[in-house]
């Protein structure tokens, strides 16, 4: 009796067993046959070149500001609605109330150039493109702003001027404020002013105070930034490796710490780590770019939450509004916020 009670309980194991195991073998199965994620082909050469010709003719520590800043998205978003709303700051006063905000210094930075932190806010899908650009291709980016600069030697629009100076060491090509504490924002139109047109970029609004109709490069109001000089995160704090292409603060390389943009070089390479549940606050970098530890669930390369680029970039363009003074005129202009001419200085 007591052998058959065992064999009884024997078979009725074995039956829940093989009841169980089509789905624990389908479940193995299909965890061990998920697929990496499907990588975005990366930008040519071409298309970094256009992504980059609004900016490329920047003094450098303009450039790595911008490009810091372009893996923060949300934050240029921040400031710059934040700059609308106190307009009345100035000098060392604005300084002072951009250094308590929470803020990636790049972004706080570019406060010190109104109308280059509305670009960036007003052209929001460009910026968002520039910023996985900058995480996912930085040396590539870096060679595209040399190349663009070159382009704009050869047809006569980048030279020595009053407000900058251009040298040329080898292949590369370095600008610089002409003097060290008045800073000169170069106003130009980027699909004219290399030379051959460029395509524009998709939905690229053209913003007050970084625009001029025609293929010559124009120079408005100057921008002390002595008043900033005391915050870590001022003008002389920026630069650029050329030679190992990398972004300079505080003398050593640039390291986002955003969660907008995956690295997805590093997400390939790690791809067996994946498992939807990441996080991008461990960067570290690998050929100065970025080595996400974790990415947040959902997130999307090019992409930030809570925003629609598109959406974004057009309500804020049919606005118009803009954090510099003075009325846009298409033909080349400014007025109000001080004289806007081609090639000289204040005036």
């Amino acid at each position: 009796m007591k052998s058959v009670k065992q064999s009884l309980a024997l078979s009725l194991i074995l039956s829940l067993v093989l009841a169980t195991a089509p789905a624990g073998f389908a479940y193995q199965t299909d965890d061990s046959t998920t697929s990496a994620p499907v990588q975005p082909a990366e930008r040519t050469p071409e298309q970094l070149q256009q992504l980059v010709a609004p900016i490329a003719l920047y003094p450098d520590a303009l450039v790595a500001q911008i490009l810091a800043a372009s893996t923060y998205p949300t934050e240029i978003v921040e400031a710059d609605r934040w700059m609308l709303q106190h307009p009345d700051l100035k000098a060392k006063q604005l300084g002072d109330e951009v250094d308590k905000q929470p803020w990636d210094p790049s972004v706080k930075a570019l406060t010190q150039f109104p109308s280059v932190l509305a670009n960036l806010d007003k052209n929001l899908s460009w910026t968002s493109s520039l910023g996985d650009a900058y995480v996912n291709q930085q040396q590539q980016v870096m060679d595209a702003v040399q190349v663009m600069r070159r382009r704009a030697q050869r047809a006569g629009n980048l030279t020595n001027t009053p407000q900058q100076t251009v040298r040329t060491k080898g292949q590369t090509i370095v600008i610089e404020p002409a003097n060290p504490d008045v800073v000169y924002v170069p106003a130009y139109d980027p699909w004219l002013v290399y030379g051959a047109p460029l395509p524009v970029w998709p939905g690229w609004y053209p913003v007050p105070g970084i625009f001029i109709g025609g293929p010559a490069i124009g120079f408005g109001v100057g921008f002390g930034i002595g008043y900033f000089g005391g915050f870590g995160w001022g003008w002389h704090h920026w630069g650029f490796d050329w030679h190992n292409r990398a972004v300079i603060y505080n003398h050593n390389t640039y390291i986002s710490h955003s969660r907008t943009f995956i690295n997805r070089g590093v997400l390939g390479r790690h791809a067996s780590d994946f498992h939807g549940s990441l996080d991008t606050r461990g960067f570290a970098g690998a050929h100065h770019g970025f080595s996400p530890q974790h990415i947040q669930p959902g997130t999307h390369s090019g992409a930030f939450s809570g925003f629609d680029h598109g959406g974004i970039a057009r309500s804020n363009s049919s606005r118009g509004h803009a954090s510099f003074g003075g009325g846009f005129h298409g033909g080349g202009g400014f007025h109000g916020g001080g004289g806007f001419h081609g090639g000289g200085g204040r005036r």
